[in-house]
């Protein structure tokens, strides 16, 4: 028993001391982005209201309007349209094949993936936006705050081998980021992002390739192995899956940006060899571009 909790306590310590490091990054890869004007605080904005909503886990209780409220049993928070453009929402790929790294000289492709849509996030929030993930785990907000929520947050990981897109509790006419390496099921990524649409979502797609992904250099006796180890496969000559393998990474990555186009977002792939400060810039330009 004293072995179990030992081990218990040294991955709760190991996972406390990534949050802090993650954040510490991030906020020094955002400083590295000159911050314009940004966001929708502009004169006339935040009086037009939108539309009233029930009252969500995370909402204040100041901003419940009572009077909507008394006609039932429910609660219902006032929003203006200043409130809902100001909103974006992300997904970050927790599953077991963001670890996935081919070089130690390398981050794994999770790390990247933390890494950039944090900085987004820091970004954002000194913009005037309120961040937060899809779903219901952390509603948008905006403030120093949050930024350690989503930093906290986002240092777990998934013992699955690849997540699904998080679509529930998408806030109509905001703004999404997903990001992942996008090698699962893309029918969930599919579902995700027509349901966005319909809801008037636009963001940008962010997917995160090692280098030795793009090029698949092995050859000769070969164990493909998933980070999860739910899945392996030996080859004798994997020379000859190269071909192939490159044939349906292409085809894969098209139908991501095909998908994108017809939803109304913007798709970028990004390998772990490049630098993060690439992405990030491409990001923001993709969210502000987004606006509106």
């Amino acid at each position: 028993m004293s072995d179990s909790v030992t081990y218990l306590r040294r991955d709760a310590q190991q996972e406390a001391s990534r949050f802090p490091a993650l954040l510490a990054r991030a906020e020094h890869l955002a400083g590295t982005v000159l911050l314009g004007e940004h966001g929708r605080r502009r004169a006339g904005m935040g009086d037009d209201f939108w539309q009233y909503r029930p009252l969500r886990s995370g909402d204040s209780y100041r901003n419940i309007d009572w009077r909507r409220s008394g006609r039932g049993d429910e609660q219902f928070v006032r929003e203006r349209e200043w409130q809902i453009a100001q909103s974006v929402q992300l997904w970050v790929d927790h599953g077991a094949s963001m670890r996935f790294t081919s070089d130690q000289n390398l981050p794994q492709k999770g790390d990247r993936a933390r890494l950039v849509a944090l900085a987004t996030a820091i970004l954002l929030i000194r913009g005037g936006e309120r961040v937060g993930f899809t779903g219901w785990q952390l509603p948008p907000r905006n403030g120093d705050v949050q930024v350690l929520r989503l930093a906290e947050a986002l240092s777990t990981d998934s013992t699955e081998d690849y997540s699904e897109p998080e679509a529930r509790g998408m806030i109509p006419h905001s703004r999404a980021m997903f990001v992942s390496d996008f090698l699962g099921d893309l029918a969930p990524v599919e579902a995700a992002l027509t349901k966005a649409a319909d809801r008037g979502v636009r963001g940008v797609l962010l997917q995160v390739l090692d280098p030795t992904e793009e090029s698949f250099p092995f050859k000769g006796r070969t164990i493909f192995e998933s980070v999860g180890g739910s899945v392996a496969h030996e080859t004798l000559k994997a020379g000859d899956l190269r071909a192939r393998y490159l044939e349906r990474l292409a085809e894969r990555k098209d139908r991501l940006d095909r998908l994108s186009r017809l939803t109304g977002w913007q798709y970028m792939c990004h390998h772990t060899s490049d630098s993060a400060q690439s992405a990030l810039l491409w990001v923001y330009r993709a969210m502000d571009g987004g606006h509106g």
